[in-house]
């Protein structure tokens, strides 16, 4: 423990790591390195050391994802009227607010995060005296070697405590589960970031500037997230096709001491640069009314409102609203200029029929503000309800960090005890 890794006297005449280390644990205390043989196997040092590294990590990964999980909602909660076309396809859908859309991450983020706490419950289980495969006589009860070091409990079947790895596939699904959520939101900023939209900024410290171009403002660091996605469902991928082999083979955890060690690194260093990326993110919200404004995105409220006020089927209602909205985009028109006449000029066009709508207001139907203030089910765009779903976000990732950091100081004070413990043996060996 007091020799940094890169100072230890490995030796590739010896074979591997563990090699290295046995001779010099011999070189040092002679036969009695050969104590550290009796009923285990090279390979339950090995396991052990993964979950412990792993473990650790994966704690560091839950708290970074419950912190991005926060971000989104802070953000989210300061833009519960920031006015916005919601899209599908890049096609203006319905009205919404950034605040409304922006939740929508938070919440995948959240089960990410919970996913990764059951991951963490598996890693956090001790193969210790599993033997090879059949267990070891020399142990009266295996919990001892969990207590020692710190984990929650053991791995009950011994063959399988020695050569499992669907939980390893697990980790690995989950973290790119983590990064393909932070995928679509770097791919809908790059896009919003773009001279065509406007509606957003990245920062400058997540920004640069093209060497050649001056007027090109790249948002790099959303380019580096998309990156990490792709990398680690690559990692998922060979992961997975290297453990696609009979039981009791080295081949898939041999890889696995190195993969699975890295994805969780790369998903922990994006998952706290989308989270630099959230907090300082800069809206144009007067953008984002204009385009609301320009569009025809309360086509369906109207339809709605032609059903029900006329007493028509919706397919009916529908078909009247969209040739209305044709006929007024091509003039020029915005949304909110239709008027009782378009409709009723389309309704005979396509029917022959009279809607009797002559003296409605549709100044309200038309109002994208008004429209997002009636959705107040649950889940809906209403500031309202909105505000209430942050708060829920905020509560639930504030959580997720406590049980993190609760979980991080069981690991540090287990390994404390454990080293306090050896130092006290090593003492009253020197003093004896």
């Amino acid at each position: 423990m007091d020799t940094p890794s890169d100072d230890f006297p490995y030796d590739p005449a010896f074979g591997e790591p563990y090699n290295s280390r046995e001779k010099h644990f011999s070189d040092q205390i002679g036969d009695d390195a050969g104590w550290l043989h009796a009923g285990r196997p090279r390979r339950e040092a090995v396991r052990i050391s993964l979950r412990l590294h792993v473990r650790s990590a994966l704690v560091d990964l839950i708290e970074a994802a419950a912190e991005l999980a926060e971000a989104i909602a802070n953000v989210a909660g300061e833009h519960t009227t920031t006015w916005l076309p919601d899209q599908t396809y890049l096609q203006h859908a319905q009205p919404s607010t950034f605040g409304h859309y922006l939740t929508s991450f938070a919440y995948p983020v959240l089960r990410d995060a919970k996913r990764l706490v059951e991951s963490l419950d598996w890693v956090n289980t001790s193969p210790g005296g599993a033997g090879c495969v059949n267990g070891s006589r020399l142990l009266d009860d295996r919990n001892r070697v969990a207590d020692l070091l710190g984990f929650d409990g053991f791995i009950e079947h011994t063959r399988d405590a020695m050569w499992q790895v669907d939980g390893l596939v697990s980790v690995l699904s989950n973290a790119s589960s983590l990064l393909t959520t932070q995928n679509k939101l770097a791919e809908d900023l790059e896009i919003w970031a773009s001279n065509e939209f406007d509606y957003v900024t990245v920062a400058d410290g997540f920004s640069r500037s093209s060497v050649l171009m001056p007027q090109k403002r790249n948002p790099y660091a959303l380019s580096i997230i998309r990156g990490a996605s792709g990398t680690l469902i690559g990692r998922l991928t060979g992961f997975l096709a290297v453990s696609k082999s009979p039981s009791a083979r080295s081949d898939n955890l041999i890889y696995a001491y190195g993969e699975i060690p890295r994805a969780v690194e790369l998903a922990i260093t994006t998952t706290r640069l989308t989270t630099g990326v959230v907090r300082t993110l800069s809206v144009n919200a007067d953008r984002m009314w204009a385009a609301l404004e320009s569009g025809f995105s309360q086509a369906t409220d109207l339809a709605e409102f032609v059903m029900q006020t006329c007493g028509l089927d919706y397919r009916t209602s529908y078909q009247i609203v969209g040739i209305a909205v044709r006929d007024a985009s091509r003039l020029g028109l915005r949304g909110i200029d239709l008027t009782v006449d378009r409709l009723e000029t389309a309704a005979q066009q396509y029917a022959g029929i009279s809607l009797g709508l002559e003296g409605h207001d549709l100044t309200e139907v038309l109002d994208p503000r008004h429209i997002v203030a009636t959705r107040t089910l649950t889940g809906g765009a209403a500031p309202a309800v909105v505000a209430q779903m942050v708060k829920d976000c905020q509560a639930a990732a504030q959580q997720l960090v406590l049980d993190a950091q609760a979980r991080r100081a069981a690991i540090e004070n287990a390994e404390t005890a454990l080293l306090t413990a050896a130092a006290a043996l090593i003492e009253g060996e020197s003093t004896s």
